[in-house]
């Protein structure tokens, strides 16, 4: 069987390449189960309601990080959102969920966890390597796929939390940083890891967001809006992973680009 992982959505024109593009990512990859990040999905900062419900036409779980409380009233409608879950080590009384457990379309349970890092990165509440022991020794004995969002600045603090959980779930992968890397790999106890998947947003800009903005902040060292690119070439980013839902085991990781005019 075969999951799909797409890293960051950047503003309308990610959700748009989202929408276009996942259908036929599907069927050219016969994946029955879809997980994207949308943390940046509104305007690029964060998500509301209806941005979670628009991604989720496409696909089966949206995922979040660091901004997800950056747009304000979203704390009262992710209650509501049952496929959309937020950092699992963010203070118990956050509202909204760190993990979940679905039902793949063609078979068997899907458990997703989100993890936020800690270096370089907002404070969390909880340590991320505590909270997935938590959350892995409450889950059910018949959830054997395990799918990790780890979302964090530092690829050290993604890859030892791939090499912690290796063998315990079957992928972690990373998101925030929305470059895709080429260090996609099984780990000895099958579980499939990358240290980013990278992004959907626009080719010519710079994190998604307007070049010469991005180029004036960092030259003049003065605080600025920095606009999202919606038009022009979207690269939607993102990997494909094969695994055997009856262990949880990863066989294969593939990363891939795919890129749509609007």
């Amino acid at each position: 069987m075969r999951f799909i992982f797409i890293g960051d959505v950047v503003g309308k024109g990610g959700r748009e390449a989202v929408h276009r593009l996942v259908p036929e990512l599907r069927r050219e990859y016969n994946a029955q189960f879809v997980v994207v990040n949308g943390e940046n999905s509104a305007g690029g900062n964060g998500l509301t309601g209806s941005c979670a419900r628009e991604l989720l036409q496409s696909c089966d779980v949206v995922t979040s990080g660091d901004h997800t409380w950056d747009q304000k009233g979203f704390d009262l409608e992710i209650g509501g959102l049952d496929r959309v879950i937020r950092p699992a080590n963010y203070n118990r009384t956050q509202p909204g969920r760190g993990f979940g457990i679905f039902t793949n379309p063609a078979g068997g349970s899907v458990a997703v966890i989100v993890l936020q890092g800690r270096v370089f990165m907002k404070e969390c509440a909880r340590c991320p390597f505590e909270t997935a022991d938590e959350i892995l020794a409450g889950l059910p004995a018949h959830v054997r796929t395990v799918i990790v969002d780890i979302h964090a600045e530092a690829t050290s603090e993604k890859l030892a939390m791939a090499h912690y959980l290796d063998g315990r779930v079957t992928a972690v992968l990373g998101t925030h940083t929305h470059v895709r890397t080429a260090d996609e790999r099984i780990l000895p106890g099958g579980t499939a890891a990358v240290t980013d998947a990278g992004m959907v947003g626009a080719e010519m800009s710079i994190l998604g967001r307007g070049i010469p903005e991005v180029l004036k902040k960092f030259s003049s060292g003065m605080p600025g809006r920095l606009p999202v690119v919606e038009t022009g070439v979207i690269r939607l980013d993102g990997v494909v992973v094969t695994y055997d839902h009856a262990s949880g085991r990863a066989s294969g990781i593939e990363g891939f680009s795919r890129r749509i005019e609007l």
